[in-house]
Parts: structure tokens; C-alpha cells; sequence
């Protein structure tokens, strides 16, 4: 069984179901029953021995299902606002997929109510602080623990209960504790995973929005489409590159406002965006080379689209793996003990996620100033201003918003993984802060989701400004009269808030 971002998606954004295949649930039984045979004699951790720096004192026979309570109970300590729904239904998958590795020794009725959470909507009150990410997302990993025992709370249907209530509602019992289903539950990245995977596609989503705009930005122009062109983009040899720079000469085909650098500069032909491309005293009347917020897309947005091509690969593989401690493996009839529940692996890549999309962030507060500023556009009012200048306003007080969502940004590019606080008796020496990490990630991508509303907004209203609506490509038309559906054409001031966020809503669909 394979836990993969298309199942993500589905799951949480089209209300796909999760349903287990036959030989998984009875890899999860077999693991099991070889552990219960395998920890009658033999010391192994987290089963008769305490947790963490207690693991040195031996734990009595009659005390071994109390152990496993108490690691639930214990670390159930997170504290701040809950995780959102999307979150906490991705982390339940996350942690589904460590289960399908068959290297937890759970019984398999741990898994059956963990799915019942998942396909009902049921969500575990999970606070958002609590993890350092070490040995994985233990506090937080735990207030989901405490939900399939039956205690704490949970959100369902709208609504704060006592999971117990909701579970005999639906007619589902707690989880029996059996040989180590507590440590099982609450040992692993699953909760910084799921964040991710949830960041992951959003911020695709915003680096499709943010090449959609790059194309409209050198319409809006009238660039040269060379900077574009496959000769010039392959010399550089970076995929990323290559790849937006492909995806732009497909968005931007039927575009009557891109010029031909040979049409118009080499061959002194007119165009249909200027007809006269040198001035008398041989200046020339255009740009030779636009703004590089233009110009340079493709290497800019290459670098965050190779990135996030590596995190997909991370995050994906983070989904299907065993990240808990001890691995029980019935193959080689053995018991390992390591750190698999180390979450670098999703701190570095949350953290390059976050950076990557500052920087998407920026050239999109860059673009929103270009559109403003006429004196560097040289073709629209002020502040893309259609009413009386000094009178009315246009888009003024929307370019704050964003570019001060955009220095928030700045300040949160600051990354994680570089920090480190020892705790736990220095048992936890070094500790990936990963679950920080995520948490700051989708931060960074709400902000995006932000700006890039105020640029989508800004970006309709050149077009008006300028009567091209016609001359655009059928991709950034496509995107103009969506606009256009959600506000009008801007002349008289207006208050922009709720505009804004409905172009948001839109953005935001996946």
C-alpha cells in the first residue's frame, strides 16, 4: 500500500476514502504476531523498558499495558491553537503510511480506527507547539494517541466533543493496548510529514499561479518573447529553467501583445504593441531588455521549481517509511534500534520549501510594483489609478498589503534545521526542529497565497487600463475574466478586503 501525494490530495480536498488492500493489513497482523513471540524473553525498548533517558530501568510484566498509557498520557502536553483540519487529516495519513511499512509490531486494529478517523472526519485536538522533531512529534503525535484510546478531544463535524462521545456515536470502540501501540503512535515524523505534504501542494499550485503571471506581466509589457526561447533557456542547462521556461511559451501561445526580437530589432518590422522602435535621435522607445522581475523569470522561478521537484521526492518517500523506534522486521527475524524517527530529512526540505517561496513571494511584490510604478512602466497611471488622479487611488493601499506580507515572509526565510536545543536529559543532543520548520512553511505559503492576490488583482486591472483583454493569450485571458468574475474593473474607490479574499479562495483551489 502506497501513500502518495495524489492520495493526499484526493483525500483531503475531494473527500476520497482510504481503503486498505488485503496483503498489507495482513503484513501488519503477521508483524505482530512475530513480535509478540519475539519480546517474550528479551529486552527491547519501549516495550519492558521506560522511554527515552528512562529506558535504563526495567519495567515489571504487570505494568507493561500501564507503559504504554502512560507514554500517551504523559506527552499529551502540546499547547497553542490546533492544527487545522487539512493538517491533522494529513498527519493521520502520514502516520497510515508508517503502519503500511509492516515494521511497527501493531495489532491491526490500531490501523482499522485510525482509518475510521480518517474517511469519517473525525480530527484529534493537536496543539501547535510541542515537537522538536527528534524522536519525532511525540507531544503531538500523542494528542492523536489519546484520541484512539478514547480520551481528549476531538473536532467533528464543526464541532469540539470528548472523543468518547463521538466515538459511540459512531458506533467504534477504543483502541486496546496490545505489546507497544503506544510507542508506535506517538514515535515518528508524521505530523511534520503531513504538514509538508500539505505545503508541498500548495506551493506547486503557487508556482503554476506565479508562471501564469509571468507570462501576463511581459503581455501587459509587450516584451520580446526571447526570454523564453528554448535555445536561450537550454544553454543554461538547468532543468528548472527549462521547465518554466516551456511552461510560459505554452501559456503564452495566441498572444498578440509578446514582440519578436527579430521582427522589430533585427529586421525593423512594426509590431502590434509599438510601431515605432527607434526614436529620431536614436534613442530607442522601448526597452531594449525588460525589468529583470520580467525578463528573468525562468531563471528565477527554475530554482523553485527544481526545488520543489526534490521535496516531492523527499516527502513522498517520507510518507511510505518506517520512522519510528525500535523497526520490527519479520523478514530477518529481528528487532532493530536506531533513529529513524530523526526528522531532518523534512526539516531541510520544509525550510528550502519556505526559502524557495520568499522568494516567490518577492518577485511577485516586484512584479505588483512594476504595474504600479508608472514611471518605470511607462504605459499605466499611477497605481493603475482608471478614476481622477489625486481624487481617486486605485490599487495604492493593496500594494502595502503585499509588500508588507512579503518582508513577513523576509523575516520568516530564517531556517530551522540550523537549530538546535539540546533537552530530554541530553538524550535528545541535537533535534531537527521539523515540525517548527513546517509550521513556518505554511505560514510563508499563506502569505504567498496573499500577495499573489494583490498581484492577480493588479494584474486584471493593467489590462483594463490598457483595453488588451482581446490580445492576451487564451491562457491569461482565461485567468483575466476569472478575475473579473470575482471583482469589476476598478474606477471609484472601494474597500478591497473582501475582493481580496475571494481572489484568494479562488487561488487557492486545488
Amino acid at each position: 500500500m502506497k501513500i502518495d501525494l495524489q492520495l493526499v490530495q484526493d483525500i483531503l480536498y475531494h473527500d476520497g476514502q482510504l481503503v486498505w488492500d488485503k496483503a498489507t493489513l495482513q503484513g501488519i497482523a503477521d508483524c505482530y504476531s512475530f513480535l509478540s513471540r519475539f519480546s517474550s524473553d528479551k529486552v527491547i525498548y519501549g516495550i519492558n523498558t521506560g522511554f527515552g533517558p528512562m529506558a535504563q530501568w526495567r519495567v515489571e510484566d504487570s505494568h507493561l499495558r500501564d507503559l504504554q498509557y502512560n507514554i500517551i498520557r504523559s506527552h499529551a502536553t502540546g499547547m497553542g491553537e490546533p492544527l487545522s483540519d487539512f493538517f491533522v487529516r494529513a498527519t493521520m495519513l502520514a502516520r497510515v503510511g508508517v503502519f503500511a511499512q509492516c515494521k511497527s509490531g501493531i495489532h491491526p486494529e490500531l490501523v482499522t480506527l485510525l482509518t475510521e478517523f480518517i474517511n469519517r472526519g473525525i480530527y484529534p485536538f493537536i496543539p501547535k507547539h510541542g515537537s522538536v522533531g527528534a524522536s519525532g512529534d511525540l507531544v503531538q503525535l500523542a494528542h492523536i494517541a489519546l484520541c484512539l484510546i478514547g480520551e481528549g478531544k476531538v473536532h467533528y463535524k464543526g464541532e469540539w466533543r470528548e472523543t468518547k462521545s463521538v466515538l459511540d456515536e459512531c458506533g467504534l470502540k477504543p483502541v486496546t493496548i496490545h505489546i507497544r501501540e503506544g510507542l508506535s503512535c506517538t514515535n515518528g515524523t508524521s505530523v511534520m510529514t503531513g504538514i509538508s505534504a500539505v505545503n508541498l501542494l500548495n506551493a506547486e499550485h503557487l508556482l503554476h499561479w506565479a508562471t501564469v503571471a509571468a507570462v501576463w506581466m511581459n503581455e501587459i509589457a509587450g516584451s520580446y518573447d526571447d526570454l523564453m526561447a528554448a535555445p536561450l533557456n537550454e544553454a543554461r542547462r538547468q532543468k528548472g529553467q527549462v521547465y518554466i521556461a516551456q511552461q510560459m511559451r505554452a501559456m503564452s501561445k495566441g498572444s498578440q501583445r509578446l514582440q519578436k526580437r527579430e521582427n522589430v530589432l533585427y529586421n525593423h518590422q512594426s509590431s502590434a504593441v509599438s510601431h515605432q522602435p527607434i526614436e529620431s535621435n536614436g534613442v530607442f522607445k522601448d526597452k531594449v531588455q525588460a525589468y529583470y522581475s520580467l525578463r528573468c523569470t525562468p531563471q528565477i522561478l527554475g530554482p523553485i521549481a527544481d526545488t520543489l521537484a526534490y521535496s516531492r521526492l523527499v516527502i513522498e518517500e517520507e510518507l511510505n517509511a518506517a520512522s519510528d523506534n525500535p523497526i520490527v522486521d519479520p523478514d530477518t527475524q529481528n528487532v532493530y534500534h536506531g533513529g529513524n524517527f530523526h526528522g531532518d530529512y523534512i526539516s531541510l526540505e520544509a525550510d528550502k520549501m519556505k526559502i524557495a517561496l520568499v522568494r516567490l513571494a518577492m518577485i511577485s511584490e516586484r512584479q505588483l510594483n512594476y504595474l504600479c510604478h508608472d514611471r518605470i512602466n511607462g504605459i499605466l497611471p499611477p497605481f493603475l489609478n482608471m478614476g481622477t488622479l489625486g481624487l481617486n487611488y486605485g490599487i495604492q493601499a493593496c500594494q502595502f498589503t503585499a509588500t508588507s506580507t512579503t518582508a513577513e515572509c523576509q523575516t520568516l526565510a530564517m531556517p530551522n534545521y540550523v537549530h538546535s536545543i539540546p533537552n530530554n536529559n541530553d538524550n535528545q543532543d541535537i533535534v531537527s526542529m521539523g515540525t517548527n520548520s513546517s509550521e513556518l512553511c505554511a505560514q510563508v505559503i499563506d502569505n504567498c497565497y496573499q500577495v499573489m492576490s494583490v498581484l492577480y488583482l493588479a494584474l486584471a486591472q493593467a489590462v483594463d487600463c490598457l483595453g488588451i483583454a482581446e490580445q492576451l493569450a487564451s491562457a491569461t485571458q482565461a485567468q483575466y475574466r476569472a478575475i473579473r468574475a470575482i471583482t469589476p474593473t476598478i474606477v471609484d474607490d472601494t474597500p478591497f478586503y473582501e475582493d481580496l479574499a475571494n481572489i484568494e479562495k479562488y487561488l487557492r483551489q486545488l
